[in-house]
């Protein structure tokens, strides 16, 4: 238990990578929070995007971490984009209970002219479109999929308004990226992408998540709108905490998740349970790419045959797989 005791630097800090979970009873919420450190760092040095595609797509490994560590069994969350904008694709796929990996689809040129209109705000950079937020329980069990809209408003106000509109769960989210710069032992420059983020909702038992109005012609007299419920004021006190948390206390490894933790609800007392390492981890292998291209037909592998070979470039870590197509006619 977290409280304002002065003893803070005698608990164990979590440290880059790891989701920490978290309560606060005095303000009835319960949360997650995260900084990615060297596995987001991995991810995007890896496709070595524009800047302003890196830091999108940041944004979105960061929200898909924090809401595919809630999972309670093996599965997937996945986060995917489609749009009008110059990153008219993101795909963020996260495997409990640890493994991550992303990739951004987009125009270089509309890019580039974005930026150079000063045009990088992600949901500038995305534009109008859909956002499918997909959980996959594996084999023989139907998916699960939301889809919100791209409208012009942030990942953050997205997340907040599916949450409300899904699941009529107050929610309040924080997301930020940043591209750190330091000397390492050899006194060259070096850099780290690192990116954190807060989530923190109302609990399910709270009023705030049945709050309805009776429409005119209802059971309310004269067909008046019933008056409404005043806003809890532990959350509008919750969400004007977590409304104070600059993008550098997010991102800055010298103010790890605990830390970030005690500053905003030391006063009220927050409680920390063990939290979920993050990994930078594809499940693609030349085995299943295999199992794929032995199913399609003689005429597409022929079709997909060039210098005698058939290659095959993971979207996600890159990995290159090169194929026999006679190999794959005989497996047929």
């Amino acid at each position: 238990m977290i409280t304002n005791s002065p003893m803070l630097d005698h608990i164990p800090l979590s440290g880059d990578d790891v989701v920490v979970p978290f309560q606060v009873e005095g303000l009835d919420v319960r949360g997650r929070t995260v900084q990615l450190g060297a596995a987001l760092d991995a991810i995007l040095k890896r496709h070595n995007y524009p800047e302003a595609v890196s830091r999108l797509l940041g944004e979105a490994a960061v929200l898909t971490v924090l809401l595919g560590t809630s999972l309670k069994f093996d599965g997937k969350f996945i986060f995917q984009t489609k749009s009008d904008g110059p990153v008219d694709m993101l795909v963020v796929d996260f495997r409990t209970p640890d493994a991550i990996r992303a990739y951004a689809r987009f125009d270089e040129e509309r890019v580039a002219e974005f930026v150079a209109s000063g045009k990088t705000k992600p949901e500038e950079l995305l534009g109008q479109g859909t956002l499918a937020l997909t959980v996959d329980q594996g084999e023989f069990t139907q998916r699960y999929q939301g889809i919100v809209a791209l409208d012009g408003s942030s990942l953050e106000d997205i997340a907040r308004n599916y949450f409300m509109q899904s699941e009529q769960i107050a929610t309040e989210v924080q997301l930020a990226v940043a591209r750190l710069f330091e000397r390492g032992a050899d006194g060259k420059p070096t850099e780290q992408w690192r990116a954190g983020g807060l989530m923190v909702q109302f609990l399910p038992q709270s009023e705030l998540r049945a709050r309805h109005r009776d429409l005119h012609g209802g059971d309310n007299p004269n067909g008046a709108e019933a008056e409404q419920a005043p806003v809890e004021d532990e959350w509008q006190e919750a969400r004007s905490l977590v409304s104070t948390i600059d993008d550098s206390e997010l991102t800055d490894p010298q103010v790890p998740s605990e830390r970030l933790l005690y500053r905003l609800f030391h006063e009220r007392g927050v409680r920390v349970y063990e939290g979920t390492k993050v990994v930078d981890h594809c499940a693609c292998s030349r085995d299943k790419i295999f199992g794929v291209l032995k199913g399609f037909s003689a005429e597409e592998l022929e079709h997909s045959t060039e210098n005698g070979k058939i290659s095959v470039t993971c979207e996600f870590c890159s990995s290159h797989y090169d194929f026999d197509p006679s190999e794959l006619a005989a497996a047929q």
